[in-house]
């Protein structure tokens, strides 16, 4: 029997495996203030650990640093109860029914859920902490709730005393298999409005907000009771921000190890706006922040040009066009040298990654830009493009469009010259946009795999930009890979696109051409985004969706840019070879 106080008999314990511990995840919990004291109860601390987390105190301190680097090493946070909110912070005078403000925690807790949200940061709010979710993300707080039914019970704290009618397809209903739940009952104000970020999930019987949760698909929850002091009845809570929590480590994990790419995004089309990419400019929805918030190593940034409609020209050179798209790309990377780098290669890729930088490759979105001149592919070349994508919406000289007029029936003549150049080159031939007969002339003239950067599957979408299954077999024979795109339209056209929808498409594209021929390109600033995945900082998010769907490391690794990469390498080792 071990000794009480006996010092090298627990150290003996803890060193008699290896590892120590299995690394449980860590969540912050937000510290009360009284007086000079920080202090927290320790029924909150008790059941994270009894639900399998690592507790740590987080003291109400509104500085950034502190903020930030606290958020970089917790895998979730415990938004906690405490006094109210300053009614300024919602742009309110007080109330004559306003309580005791607590002035130290207010702007403390509110930086950090907003960044923790930004994070993507498992978040559970108790009481004050429902208020701080809806003050910090676009709701609003009743300074005082005036009903029926009392919310400030004087019974002990362990005792449920009023009930909450719970949504039947709600994260609470779910924990508890009910409807309904007995709950205890400590506050005078209340959230009046969940805001567009949140859906109420619970209510008294009078009518006041008892639950929210993220209708992003986030792992966010709100109680407005204290579910710490329930014990047992209060543990499932608890329990189910731990679970998270671990998946959100999990995730961040894969991050750090393998190497994230998104095959396509359109930002630079708002670079005349004045954007800020080493801002997290609300304009756009790459920047240097969101790619780190999302844990997001790679982009590929393309010139787009639009294709003229008939009879019409394009204004100015298409060449002209081109470049300077891609010189304000390589000045706004040597703004931010230090953080970001062009990458031409798969080895530029990792060898950024290394050393902590986030990496932009260069592509064309319409070989309009060519400008009908074949050694124009050269000039691409030399400026370090890794892909083209032949056209747009609209036949161009190359081919016929998915949404054209059947120009050329197909590859043109010139579209061969330029797809036998671009395999000389080592430059990717992205087949997004292509009609099917261009597509399959595509494959038979590539000596080397072709890509489709941004596309969906027609079985589940049916628009003319989306691939049959038949297609996909026929790129999968090649080599070649296709990569699920976030644009609404070519997801669903029925209802609203989210999340799962992008999950469903990648699945179908599974069954049809094998776990080694998809990946990602999210269309972000060419209208790709969706709910629960709408910007670059939400797309850990995805990495949540392939884990809850049981994708593999290895698999993950190959969605993640591993099977672009792949093909990438394979065309770029046929550089000047013929």
């Amino acid at each position: 029997m071990r000794k009480k106080y006996d010092l090298e008999s627990y150290l003996n314990e803890i060193y008699s495996t290896y590892p120590e511990t299995n690394h449980h995840p860590i969540i912050g919990l937000t510290a009360n203030y009284s007086d000079v004291d920080a202090t927290i109860r320790s029924v909150y601390y008790r059941l994270l650990v009894k639900a399998g987390a690592t507790p740590v105190i987080i003291p109400p301190v509104a500085d950034k640093e502190v903020i930030v680097s606290t958020l970089d090493h917790i895998d979730g946070l415990v938004l906690t109860g405490g006094a109210d909110y300053n009614p300024l912070w919602a742009g309110e005078e007080p109330s004559p029914e306003l309580h005791h403000i607590n002035a130290e925690r207010d702007l403390a807790e509110l930086l950090t859920t907003r960044l923790a949200y930004n994070r993507q940061i498992p978040m559970l709010g108790i009481c004050r902490g429902i208020q701080t979710l809806a003050m910090a993300l676009g709701g609003k707080v009743a300074q005082d709730v005036k009903t029926d039914v009392k919310h400030s019970q004087d019974a002990d704290k362990a005792e449920a005393t009023h009930s909450v009618s719970l949504e039947k397809d709600s994260i609470l209903a779910s924990l508890y298999q009910s409807e309904k739940l007995y709950v205890n009952s400590f506050h005078h104000q209340a959230v009046s409005d969940a805001g567009n970020l949140f859906r109420v999930t619970a209510k008294s019987s009078d009518g006041v907000i008892e639950a929210i949760e993220s209708n992003e698909f986030k792992s966010i929850l709100g109680v407005q009771w204290h579910p710490e002091w329930l014990g047992e009845d209060g543990l499932p809570i608890f329990q189910w921000l731990a679970d998270r929590a671990s998946e959100f480590a999990e995730a961040k994990r894969l991050h750090n190890k393998i190497l994230t790419l998104d095959s396509h995004c359109d930002t630079p089309m708002f670079f005349p706006q004045g954007i800020e990419f080493s801002h997290r400019d609300p304009k756009i929805l790459y920047d240097l922040h969101k790619m780190t918030e999302g844990r997001t190593d790679a982009v590929t940034m393309v010139a787009y040009l639009p294709q003229p409609k008939e009879g019409e020209q394009f204004d100015g050179s298409p060449l002209t066009f081109a470049d300077n798209i891609f010189d304000k790309i390589e000045s706004i990377v040597d703004e931010s040298k230090d953080y970001l780098s062009i990458a031409r290669t798969p080895a530029d890729l990792y060898a950024n990654k290394r050393q902590g930088k986030k990496s932009i490759m260069l592509g064309i979105e319409n070989g309009l830009a060519l400008n009908h001149d074949i050694k124009n592919v050269q000039h691409f070349a030399d400026r370090g493009i890794v892909y083209i994508t032949l056209c747009h919406n609209g036949d161009n000289d190359i081919c016929d469009s998915a949404r054209g007029n059947n120009t050329h029936n197909g590859v043109s003549e010139f579209g061969e010259q330029v797809i036998k150049e671009m395999n000389r080159l080592g430059i990717m031939v992205d087949l997004s946009h292509g009609g099917e007969k261009s597509f399959y002339d595509a494959l038979e003239i590539s000596s080397t795999p072709i890509v489709c950067s941004h596309s969906n599957c027609k079985a589940l979408c049916d628009v003319p930009r989306n691939l049959t299954d038949e297609q996909m077999r026929a790129l999968a024979q090649k080599g070649g890979v296709v990569q699920t795109t976030l644009y609404h339209g070519f997801l669903r056209t029925d209802a609203e696109a989210n999340i799962k929808d992008a999950i469903d498409h990648l699945n179908h594209t599974i069954d049809i051409m094998g776990i080694d021929h998809v990946g990602l390109g999210t269309d972000f600033d060419g209208d790709g985004g969706v709910r629960g995945i709408k910007d670059a900082s939400e797309l850990i998010n995805f990495t949540i969706q392939l884990l809850r769907n049981r994708f593999s490391e290895s698999d993950i690794e190959k969605i993640w840019g591993g099977n672009w990469l792949r093909v990438m390498t394979e065309v770029q080792s046929q550089r000047n070879k013929k």
